[in-house]
């Protein structure tokens, strides 16, 4: 009887178990939204390494891709899943899913993941990524953007738009550039997001779908930041 007992308490223990992963399974989009509201917030809890105020109330978009994997040996790869948010006036869109990809060429050994913020300063950046693909640094510039909660950005990198990347690396990755990335957006990701075919642009800019329950997280914590 007790080992009768002892393999239903397992049988109970692995049906949860696998219910559990089916479920995150599910949310896995959901999961993306929620990591990119932690990232944001990990990377505006120091002073010293926030995103200044100013850039993301003047910017046209935001890309976060949290766990960019790069790796190599002299060549290079990367390739990570975000999400981007569209602003029109001072409201936030919904936050779409894109991919990002690519190689690099340069001194480079070892592996490391990367948490990747993207402003995107003008709507032609953002129209370049609704387009197909965007390549950092051959569609659009790129450039580290500065930092400091409180720092004003000079009136030259406003005016110069483009698009400033903000990093935090988790490993040993020697010459790691977001020159050669391409962003893409993730079909599959935003028709399972939002339970419906839509794509980025729907998302972005055509107000087609509402944000979920992370998504207005995230949107609550850009516009904290950016006060």
């Amino acid at each position: 009887m007790k080992r009768v007992f002892a393999f239903l308490v397992a049988g109970l223990f692995l049906a949860s178990l696998l219910s559990a992963n089916s479920q995150a399974y599910a949310d896995k989009w959901e999961d993306l939204v929620v990591e990119s509201s932690k990232v944001l917030d990990e990377m505006n809890s120091m002073p010293e390494t926030a995103i200044p105020k100013d850039m993301l109330r003047k910017c046209k978009a935001v890309a976060i891709f949290p766990s960019t994997v790069s790796g190599g040996f002299i060549f290079g790869a990367k390739y990570g899943q975000g999400v981007i948010l569209y602003k029109s006036g001072n409201n936030w869109s919904a936050p779409a899913v894109f991919n990002m990809g690519g190689g690099s060429w340069g001194l480079q050994i070892g592996g490391q993941a990367t948490d990747v913020i993207l402003l995107i300063m003008n709507d032609r950046g953002v129209d370049g990524l609704l387009q197909s693909k965007l390549t950092l640094g051959g569609d659009a510039a790129v450039s580290g953007g500065p930092v400091g909660r409180d720092a004003q950005a000079s009136t030259d990198l406003q005016l110069k738009g483009g698009i400033f990347s903000y990093a935090r690396s988790r490993g040993a990755f020697i010459g790691v550039k977001l020159e050669g990335a391409a962003i893409y957006q993730n079909e599959a990701g935003n028709k399972a997001l939002y339970k419906k075919d839509v794509t980025a642009k729907d998302i972005l800019k055509g107000g087609k779908v509402k944000p979920t329950a992370a998504g207005v997280q995230l949107i609550a914590d850009l516009n904290k930041y950016a006060k």
